[in-house]
């Protein structure tokens, strides 16, 4: 029996065009991570924390920290520079022992996912300010002042991508910006190329510059903006949700230019309490069909729901365990 290739290899094959070995999964793109100086995700057991701005975080049991509801801290966009600092961690980071603490059990033979920034991209951080009725108010009253508080925070994120990628050495950078719900965007064509568009432009302009392959995460109906990612030069698109997005013809489009990485539907009938154990395994089997031919796939897939449901946590085991029987049978 043939060696395979190791996650790490395989992913970039994947990544950048060329045909992997055998299909990518979950152990490629989720082996992110980022300069630890930078984490707000809090310890163990506490339900409670701010972010590097202020930013007031509750932890939920089946999505993680979120923002706390109805407590913003920027309420009128034209007051922003009062309210939006640069965070003091960023002049504090000792990045030589920083990077060496981060990477010093970190297994060579997996993917270095990089993941360095000051927030969660550029619309979800407005939204994290303001919330969503007030961010999208902002964008529709106050573009300007929009753009340029989004500004500054993509000079911090440059400024911070330049170091981590000179300390860290990732394999790939991602950027993370859920500006799509399951329906469709949040934002219009013309307001996204207007706002938003530049500032994800700008900054995967400084992986390229680094020669690093580029990876964004939008969850929902995300395919009206495909194309300008794939102009932008991001060579992958994670999880591509399958509904109301049109992988099949996404990928016949831009075959292995862009990199389809998740393609299963973590909602839904999947969840459902009638849906039987084959019924899960065939749609694996199904999506890997459908998208794995000629390359430029990677399959991740779970059932949402709490962590400790014994129910999820069943059918994430036939998930997986079904992937792992036919991944290595389609190159």
């Amino acid at each position: 029996m043939a060696e395979h290739l190791s996650i790490r290899d395989n992913y970039m094959r994947m990544i950048t065009g060329e045909m992997p070995d055998y299909i990518p999964g979950m152990d490629g793109f989720m082996s992110g991570f980022g300069c630890s100086a930078l984490w707000t995700f809090p310890e163990p057991g506490v339900l409670e924390f701010t972010d590097m701005f202020g930013v007031p975080y509750k932890v939920d049991p089946a999505s993680g920290p979120i923002p706390e509801p109805n407590k913003f801290i920027l309420t009128d966009v034209t007051k922003w520079r009062d309210v939006i600092k640069r965070p003091a961690v960023l002049d504090e980071i000792d990045w030589e022992l920083t990077s060496q603490r981060d990477l010093e059990n970190f297994d060579p033979a997996n993917l270095r996912y990089g993941m360095a920034s000051v927030g969660n991209g550029y619309f979800m951080m407005l939204t994290y300010f303001m919330g969503f009725d007030n961010a999208l108010a902002a964008c529709v009253e106050e573009p300007d002042e929009v753009k340029d508080l989004l500004s500054f925070i993509c000079g911090l994120n440059n400024e911070l991508a330049k170091k981590f990628i000179y300390w860290y050495k990732p394999d790939i950078m991602g950027m993370g910006d859920d500006i799509a719900h399951e329906r469709g965007t949040f934002v219009s064509e013309a307001m996204f190329l207007d706002i938003f568009e530049p500032m994800w432009r700008q900054e995967v302009a400084v992986w390229k510059e680094a020669d690093l392959p580029a990876e964004h995460h939008n969850c929902g109906a995300f395919a009206p903006f495909v194309p300008y990612i794939v102009d932008m030069g991001f060579n992958g698109w994670n999880p591509a949700q399958p509904t109301h997005n049109d992988l099949p013809a996404i990928k016949a489009k831009y075959g292995r230019k862009l990199a389809l990485v998740g393609c299963f539907e973590s909602n839904g009938w999947v969840t459902w309490p009638d849906t039987t154990e084959e019924e899960i395994r065939a749609e694996v089997r199904r999506t890997c069909d459908l998208l794995a031919p000629d390359g430029g796939f990677a399959f991740a897939g779970f059932v949402m729901g709490l962590p400790d449901d014994p129910v999820c946590n069943e059918r994430n085991g036939w998930i997986n365990d079904e992937f792992e029987k036919i991944r290595y049978s389609y190159y």
